[in-house]
């Protein structure tokens, strides 16, 4: 696994980048080294992309491969069907129930078939979940959905929906990308030398919080998932559901970030998935801020068609409990998550009945700590997916045990500075004093953040031969 980590980023990579633009670059514009019209045009490097897509993604799971056509397949010939008939809006409407249904049953069938039968008492059939299906139904299924609605226009290239679908850059795990914030840059997108060294610069900022911040708190909270919660002390439940909490916002904040770097080294840009969530003053401002694109997603899709607040404060609290108890059976095939959506769900209906309203009152810091405090009880939720543990470990948290054991000072002792680092990166901080001295020192930024960025590429691959290979936590969803 981590020989595929590195071939990846050394072999696979600038081979796709070699194909996509031919080398060298010049000037100020990325020009390719054939002149062959044809070579050079968004069609050829449409099809290359749509080439390299399904050698990435069966990389992984080639066995797969055969379900993701039938995925961008079903939702292309819907999407053609829906605009022919959409002046017919019954016959569309029709077409267009048909589809979703059959798309949510293609990832029921593969996520959920095992949480179904193994709760009425059978015995599992040990169904593998397909990498990134969660990821890419949902995308596929935002197309017919706004073709229908009228928000964007149809595609008759199946090449450019598939390319769509299966952008390797995002397709593992996210953000989700829909087709109608990208449907032009199918058609034509930019690519220069400054849009494609932003990207290096941002896929390796993505790198590194997978590499040296993620994985090496995750190696922290690991430990104390496997001890047993009669012989947690307080400190350490809390040193574990903090590493927890730093180790899921860095692992997929970090992915995002790579799918961004890398999206806009081929000229695309993808939305934002993460805003320093952590920083968040209400458990309605993190959600705002924490996987942006599944938030909105589900807002879009699922909420508003529910009606929304457009019918009444009841209606619209029983609309925010089905949206995040679906957001939560999305998250994976166990009740612990449908509990996480649950408990979620109370805490923004909490917030719109009165909270809100107290939590602008009071000095932003008290908030700050109410945000942090029941977002980490979430992740204990969502960490400990053996429902039985569960109550041991937030008993221990709260002082069923006792106060302080040698080895929750042996990991503070360990692990303090990381602490310290992981906060400072949550926040915008480092990034605010990298902004003011690049307004003081241009220069010196200039010339050293090609370095810095060699520097940092160099010490992940360092930490990656010399650690065991650490997946991505979302790859499972």
């Amino acid at each position: 696994m981590v020989f595929s980590s590195l071939l990846f980023i050394f072999v696979y990579l600038p081979a796709v980048l070699l194909g996509y633009y031919g080398i060298p670059f010049a000037a100020r514009k990325i020009k390719p080294l054939t002149k062959v019209k044809f070579l050079n045009s968004i069609t050829f490097r449409n099809v290359w992309l749509f080439a390299v897509d399904f050698i990435f993604y069966g990389w992984g799971e080639p066995k797969y491969i055969v379900l993701m056509l039938c995925s961008i397949t079903l939702n292309y010939v819907a999407g053609l069907l829906i605009h022919k008939y959409i002046s017919n809006r019954k016959t569309a409407r029709l077409i267009l129930i048909i589809n979703v249904l059959l798309n949510l049953a293609m990832l029921a069938f593969f996520k959920y078939t095992d949480l179904i039968i193994t709760t009425f008492g059978g015995k599992a059939v040990g169904i593998e979940l397909p990498i990134g299906i969660s990821f890419y139904t949902f995308q596929t299924m935002s197309y017919p959905i706004d073709l229908y609605r009228g928000e964007c226009e149809e595609q008759r290239s199946f090449v450019k929906f598939g390319t769509f679908v299966a952008l390797f850059p995002q397709l593992i795990a996210g953000p989700i990308v829909r087709y109608k914030d990208i449907a032009d840059q199918l058609d034509e997108r930019s690519e220069t030398l400054e849009k494609f060294s932003s990207g290096v610069q941002r896929f390796v900022i993505g790198l590194v919080k997978k590499v040296l911040l993620a994985n090496n708190i995750g190696v922290l909270w690991d430990w104390y998932k496997a001890v047993p919660t009669s012989e947690l002390s307080v400190l350490g439940a809390w040193l574990g559901l903090i590493a927890f909490s730093f180790q899921i916002y860095f692992d997929f904040s970090g992915y995002s970030d790579m799918a961004v770097g890398l999206g806009r080294m081929l000229g695309f840009e993808f939305l934002e998935n993460f805003n320093y969530p952590y920083i968040s003053k209400s458990i309605t401002e993190f959600w705002r801020r924490w996987h942006i694109s599944l938030s909105t997603w589900f807002r879009d899709y699922v909420y508003i068609p529910l009606g929304g607040n457009r019918k009444g404060i009841s209606r619209q609290l029983v609309n925010i409990g089905i949206v995040w108890a679906l957001t939560g059976l999305w998250h994976g095939a166990s009740w612990n998550f449908l509990f996480w959506g649950i408990y979620y769900a109370i805490l923004l209906i909490l917030e719109k009945v009165f909270l809100l309203r107290w939590l602008e009152k009071i000095p932003a810091v008290f908030s700050r700590i109410y945000t942090l405090l029941l977002v980490a009880l979430g992740w204990a939720l969502f960490a400990i997916e053996d429902l039985s543990v569960l109550p041991g470990y937030v008993a221990a948290l709260f002082g069923a045990n006792q106060l302080i054991s040698p080895d929750a000072l042996y990991w503070l002792r360990n692990y303090g500075v990381s602490l310290v680092i992981l906060t400072l990166s949550a926040a915008p901080f480092l990034t605010n004093q990298a902004a003011k001295l690049s307004e003081l020192r241009p220069k010196l930024v200039e010339y050293a953040r090609p370095a810095l960025i060699l520097l940092a590429l160099i010490i992940c691959t360092a930490q990656l031969v010399d650690n065991t290979y650490n997946p991505f936590l979302y790859f499972k969803f």
